[in-house]
């Protein structure tokens, strides 16, 4: 089983993950726990590029979303397929659905550019992604308790808002993928919510 979880920051992913993790490990499931961008050393070398905030030139959109599809290519390859074909449970904090969110409906940038690299490079979709949503000032406020932030992370609430949206749109046009959890619930809860679904998938 490969699981996606999106949303905003703040909100809640890397908590739910973890339970989850914990969960499996409990069932004696094996299961590898990863995230996007990053995932395997030359992906995470990648992330750290483009979380930076202390470039010396800003960074195109376009070259954002060819590095995001670099990592995720390697992240792909190295990781994910293998773990899915040794029959692992791969847990994923974000995959593709953020590129649309972020760098699409965020950047404004084409669609049909991230529809080239999905139909080139994603040769495997998750079979649950659970979209964490939640105001987008509930996030923020939790992203700045954590501490300093990083480039993603110091955009307006605009750009936030309409990352929202991209999130909104994919849930209503994949519904039979996308399970969205109320974020503004407790961790618990949230971790309830989420083990239905599973529980039902299984």
């Amino acid at each position: 089983m490969f699981v996606s979880f999106e949303g905003t920051e703040g909100v809640g992913k890397s908590t739910l993950i973890r339970k989850l993790h914990a969960h499996f490990l409990s069932l004696g499931q094996d299961v590898v726990l990863t995230r996007e961008p990053g995932g395997t050393p030359l992906a995470e070398k990648i992330r750290n590029m483009l979380l930076a905030v202390n470039h010396e030139e800003q960074m195109a959109a376009d070259t954002e979303l060819l590095l995001m599809y670099a990592a995720r290519s390697q992240h792909l390859n190295q990781v994910i397929l293998p773990a899915l074909a040794a029959d692992k449970v791969v847990l994923s904090d974000r995959f593709c659905d953020a590129s649309f969110a972020y760098q699409v409906k965020g950047r404004g940038l084409d669609q049909v550019k991230l529809e080239m690299l999905n139909q080139n490079f994603v040769t495997r979709l998750p079979n649950i992604t659970f979209w964490l949503d939640a105001p987008i000032e509930t996030g923020m406020a939790r992203a700045r308790e954590r501490g300093e932030l990083d480039r993603f992370e110091q955009e307006k609430l605009e750009f936030f808002g309409r990352v929202r949206e991209g999130y909104q749109y994919l849930y209503a046009r994949y519904p039979e993928r996308i399970v969205r959890l109320d974020a503004t619930q407790n961790e618990e809860a949230v971790f309830q919510q989420a083990l239905a679904v599973l529980n039902k998938t299984d």
